[in-house]
């Protein structure tokens, strides 16, 4: 079972540490939301499971009397050392003491196949993380804690203000299921801002771009209220030039606004290329 709020409260004196804001240091403390994330993602023992910012072990705990082998990440120095102590009494616990951006994956052997990742994530790192990832070998499941905002831009679907490069991403390659609203009074301290438990799971045919098409689609939505056409007629990438000439004949009008352009439209762009 997770913490009460009081015994959150006493360990983290114990630890001499305090929660740091900036780094979204909000400890999970209901223990549906713990059951409710296990559940979602099917966790099985032997299965392998990254989890980034364990901060206090609930969720990781709960991975490993699962029989989940688990690859965490802990950016904090004081709550690495608790991560780390509690490896010590755990083979199936693998800890990497260092930032989730350097090290996105921890220490998940290259060669494994099928993995999982089931995180309370730090609100300050979810996009940029999650932007490395998409690079990686992707994950079976997804089931993320987020800020609720970041859980609206993953999930939002083409004519939303939220629709963005992140959301195009993430819809070429997961199926990105309903996600669950979750109380601020389920975190110590309780956060100022709203979250959201997000279930993804990959496609079966998931599609990646390349990296010098991902970063076109992220220039082009630094100016998301400007013309398609437009906007690369003007990008210096030879990327654009050749989706410049491209667009009609996917069906894509050259007057759309990069936020109209559904996902599978941007697909259907970049295989022109090959």
């Amino acid at each position: 079972m997770p913490l009460s709020p009081s015994q959150t409260r006493e360990l983290l004196e114990q630890l001499g540490h305090r929660p740091r804001k900036q780094l979204g240091q909000n400890f999970l403390i209901d223990g549906n939301i713990v059951r409710k994330s296990l559940e979602l993602a099917n966790v099985s023992s032997g299965d392998h499971v990254v989890e980034i910012g364990p901060g206090l072990g609930t969720l990781t705990r709960a991975l490993l009397e699962k029989g989940a082998i688990v690859h965490a990440v802990e950016f904090d120095p004081k709550l690495g050392d608790h991560i780390e102590s509690i490896a010590q009494d755990e083979a199936n616990l693998h800890l990497v003491k260092g930032d989730a951006l350097d090290h996105p994956l921890g220490d998940l052997p290259s060669d494994i196949g099928d993995y999982k990742i089931v995180a309370n994530l730090p609100y300050a790192i979810s996009t940029p993380w999650m932007a490395v990832v998409l690079e990686r070998q992707l994950p079976s499941v997804m089931t993320l804690m987020l800020q609720k905002e970041a859980a609206q831009r993953y999930a939002a679907k083409s004519g939303t203000k939220q629709f963005g490069a992140i959301s195009i991403f993430l819809h070429a390659a997961f199926d990105i299921l309903p996600g669950h609203d979750v109380s601020g009074s389920c975190f110590y301290p309780k956060p100022d801002v709203g979250s959201t438990l997000l279930h993804l799971r990959r496609k079966s045919d998931p599609y990646r771009f390349s990296p010098e098409s991902s970063q076109l689609i992220r220039d082009i939505f630094q100016q998301r209220r400007k013309q398609i056409a437009s906007l690369l007629r003007k990008s210096k990438s030879d990327t654009a030039k050749v989706w410049l000439g491209k667009l009609e004949s996917v069906g894509i009008e050259p007057n759309a606004r990069p936020e109209q352009i559904e996902t599978k439209l941007w697909i259907a762009l970049d295989k022109e290329q090959s």
